[in-house]
């Protein structure tokens, strides 16, 4: 068994704190950067845009997962404080909300360059558990969404918590949304030839959202929501929901590559 006292404050420079949470979003999303244009991107006019899109993709991710939290986890708290919802160095923020930001973005960026979105999103898709990975590792160090009491050999003592061992969810979910979601999305990517935009989008919501779903049984719920319909969290009812997206993704975009 493991006891975790790591500090959240990976520099501390005089008065200035660098948290190893911020460093998990740079690194991932200058990772995912990097490989998406060395390795993913075959259309020389998205290649041309790329730069441009991530640019405005980070707006998207970081105001999107901080509404969605706002609105999915805290929203009682939030319209009684609305001056809190700016306080993101506070932390809350939601990686479905990121995900629906991303999106939104996505779509206001390829209808202005008369491109495909799916060219972008399923870019997106492929590089997205690198960062997941980064953040889960990070909130592991932070000692936040813990997970379940266990007397399993790997259980982990958050100091900062409690003197309980626990599942280690946040690394179940860096290994399973973040590594094995990456090998399984490159998997498809090269084994599937021609096709149609929007496939691997719709893969990357079928697993993410399994891998969540399944995961969240070992975690604990958040505090001010715990146990909503049918004895289910909040991340697995809206994992739920985007399951059912990307399956309708994947089953439509299957159906349209037959017809080739």
């Amino acid at each position: 068994m493991f006891i975790n006292n790591f500090d959240p404050v990976a520099i501390n420079f005089f008065s200035l704190e660098i948290r190893w949470y911020s460093l998990a979003y740079i690194f991932g999303i200058l990772a995912g950067w990097v490989l998406a244009k060395r390795f993913f991107i075959n259309n020389q006019g998205i290649k041309i845009k790329f730069d441009d899109y991530v640019t405005y993709l980070i707006f998207g991710i970081i105001i999107g997962g901080r509404l969605g939290y706002v609105l999915f986890y805290n929203l009682d708290y939030y319209i009684e404080n609305p001056i809190d919802i700016f306080k993101i160095w506070q932390g809350g923020m939601s990686f479905h909300g990121g995900v629906i930001g991303i999106i939104i973005i996505s779509v206001w960026f390829a209808n202005k360059n008369k491109h495909n979105v799916f060219n972008y999103l399923d870019v997106i898709s492929l590089v997205a558990p690198i960062g997941i990975f980064f953040g889960r590792i990070s909130n592991f160090i932070n000692s936040e969404l813990y997970g379940t009491q266990t007397n399993l050999p790997w259980g982990v003592k958050f100091i900062k918590v409690d003197n309980l061992y626990r599942h280690p969810s946040q690394l179940y979910e860096a290994l399973f949304e973040g590594l094995i979601l990456f090998l399984i999305l490159i998997y498809f990517h090269k084994k599937i030839i021609n096709k149609k935009p929007g496939f691997i989008s719709g893969l990357f919501l079928v697993f993410y959202s399994i891998f969540r779903f399944v995961i969240e049984f070992f975690r604990v719920p958040d505090d001010q929501l715990g146990y909503l319909l049918f004895n289910l969290t909040m991340g697995q009812i809206i994992s739920f929901v985007f399951l059912l997206f990307g399956s309708y993704l994947v089953i439509q975009k299957y159906e349209n590559k037959k017809e080739w």
